[in-house]
């Protein structure tokens, strides 16, 4: 099966600095889970960054749905962004929009209709306990609510990859154990989900396998495949999920 992420000794520096990353190499499967740990500065963000084209790599080959990010000509970067969720560690989040706007901007770029975005940004604002929020915009909003928003924008259109930042950092556990829950349930509809997070309790629980990241190198943790058929993930509720993918 070809990897839907593939890192061939992938070197990353800023500027005239030392190598953040070094010698990374590794594949993920489609529909797989993965966590990525590490101690602060280890590079966690800067990998991320890397596989969510943010940044390129300054050697090596990094390749995303067979194709090889590292000399992929510029005008076709949205075309692969559009496949990518990202939640972001500081949220990002439009100041001026409403919390239900944020959430809607990814299905108003694949022309979703209006009727249909009402109904699933509603209904997934509503899972993640953002019911009475629709019409707020963020400054209004805790920082935990804002991580919501976000997390809620980032899974709306059913990425083919969803990569997440420190989650769960700024929720109370029944919030994080609800977000982890709508997480798996995406991957079991066929996400590869990576997840930065120091939260080892949470890693604990699920199974999924680790990428532990420390002085910029790279070792696997547990089963680097994730089959769809074999996974050990947590009983979960019922989640909001779209029934199909707009058309890109």
């Amino acid at each position: 099966m070809s990897k839907i992420v593939q890192f061939e000794n992938v070197g990353l520096r800023y500027g005239l600095g030392p190598e953040i990353l070094q010698d990374i190499s590794f594949g993920l499967e489609p529909s797989s889970f993965h966590f990525l740990i590490g101690p602060s500065g280890a590079g966690k963000s800067s990998l991320l960054k890397l596989m969510y084209l943010a940044h390129r790599p300054t050697r090596g080959k990094v390749s995303l749905f067979d194709r090889n990010i590292s000399t992929l000509p510029r005008k076709d970067l949205p075309s692969v962004r559009r496949r990518i969720g990202v939640v972001f560690q500081e949220f990002r989040l439009l100041n001026h929009l409403s919390a239900f706007d944020n959430v809607a901007l990814p299905l108003r770029v694949t022309g979703l209709r209006g009727a249909e975005i009402k109904r699933h940004v509603e209904e997934l604002l509503s899972w993640v306990g953002l019911k009475d929020h629709l019409d707020s915009r963020p400054p209004t909003l805790s920082g935990g609510q804002q991580q919501r928003v976000a997390i809620a924008r980032a899974v709306i259109a059913r990425p083919q990859i969803l990569y997440a930042d420190e989650p769960t950092g700024n929720v109370d556990d029944r919030i994080a154990a609800r977000i982890m829950h709508l997480f798996e349930e995406l991957n079991k509809l066929g996400t590869t989900v990576v997840i930065a997070t120091h939260n080892k309790a949470m890693v604990r629980e699920t199974g999924h396998a680790v990428m532990s990241l420390e002085k910029g190198r790279l070792s696997l943790q547990g089963n680097a495949v994730s089959d769809a058929s074999q996974k050990k993930g947590i009983e979960v509720g019922k989640v909001p999920t779209r029934q199909r993918k707009p058309t890109v």
